[in-house]
């Protein structure tokens, strides 16, 4: 089973560089992380005060460490300071199904991010 953690994260047009290089940083030091399958910010077409945010993770337990880490506890102290609303984030577990499968329900904690 993979995990994909989707993100919306609207910043202030005043912060937009520095929360550009917050989320460079982010995603750099995320990428290392054992069990990060990908780990990516995109700028909104829509809204380019708009920050996407696409994870994927080979599994729970990974995603769970990349909460323990310290370049994620450092991101969170510096996020309020270029946030201009409600952050949202959505994740989703993925697993191959053969055709004679049935997908297993699992209940998950959820995560503020």
């Amino acid at each position: 089973m993979m995990i994909i953690v989707h993100g919306t994260i609207p910043i202030r047009p005043d912060c937009r560089d520095l929360a550009l290089q917050l989320a460079r940083r982010m995603a750099d030091a995320t990428r290392t992380e054992l069990g990060c399958i990908t780990y990516e910010f995109y700028v909104g077409l829509s809204d380019p005060n708009t920050l996407m945010l696409f994870q994927e993770w080979e599994s729970m337990d990974a995603l769970m460490g990349h909460f323990q880490t310290d370049h994620m506890e450092e991101f969170l102290q510096e996020l309020p300071n270029v946030v201009s609303g409600e952050i949202t984030t959505k994740r989703y577990a993925v697993q191959s199904m053969d055709e004679d499968e049935t997908p297993a329900e699992e209940e998950v904690p959820p995560i503020i991010h």
